[in-house]
């Protein structure tokens, strides 16, 4: 019988392939997406659509007004930047990060895999491209996995729930080539933090500018671009 697994699902293209991972494993998926009432809310329909393509055994969304707070770019009025170089995306942590955000998604998840008796979290962190993010670094899934494992019944009971992050380390370019191994559908995934008119990516925000240049090292084009220009 497959084992159930709790994957976090954004709608953007690193949870996607983490999820296509998490399929080819075997593994019974059961969807989370987090409405946290986001700028990109355009993402929580191609999680709808994913969820279909993976055939997951459930898919959850979970209301949470992360704008009651604010104090990011993406839950509050402060512009999204926009034509950042490499070097100004590596340093510091940007506007869009979204304070605890990460905690938060996992302390929903990991009360849905209790509830599951699910011993796995899966989720899309990556070192690699988001530097600036203190919540998608290995020490703070290390540390959430003791949180886990203090404050859970299953982690008192021998069982702790293991957070797994497959693409933590994995450039860019790596991720999209998995992806398209595994058939991931990169056209109904969605990465821009502001999207235009018809749910088009900008092009110019950080995450545009980082899918872009990933699948040009990739040499494959993207089927979102070329889906939201029809």
């Amino acid at each position: 019988m497959p084992v159930p697994v709790v994957i976090l699902a954004s709608g953007g293209l690193d949870s996607t392939v983490t999820a296509a991972l998490a399929k080819a494993e075997g593994c019974a998926l059961y969807l989370l997406t987090i409405d946290y009432r986001q700028r990109h809310r355009f993402e929580i329909d191609c999680a709808k659509k994913i969820s279909v393509w993976l055939g997951a055994h459930d898919h959850k969304i979970f209301q949470l007004d992360l704008g009651l707070f604010g104090g990011s770019a993406l839950t509050d009025q402060i512009p999204v930047p926009t034509g950042r170089s490499s070097h100004e995306r590596e340093h510091g942590i940007p506007v869009t990060y979204v304070p605890a955000r990460n905690t938060i998604f996992l302390s929903i998840a990991l009360a849905y895999a209790e509830v599951l008796n699910a011993k796995k979290i899966f989720f899309g962190a990556n070192i690699r491209d988001y530097s600036g993010y203190p919540d998608c670094r290995p020490e703070f899934i290390q540390a959430f996995m003791e949180v886990a494992r203090q404050g859970t019944r299953l982690g008192q009971e021998g069982h702790p729930i293991e957070v797994l992050a497959p693409l933590l380390f994995m450039t860019k370019r790596e991720i999209i080539q998995k992806g398209q191994e595994l058939g991931v559908p990169f056209e109904i995934t969605s990465s821009c933090y502001q999207p235009g008119p018809d749910h088009r990516p900008c092009g110019h925000c950080d995450s545009c500018l980082i899918r872009q240049e990933g699948f040009l090292d990739a040499q494959l084009p993207d089927p979102a671009i070329m889906r939201s220009h029809l």
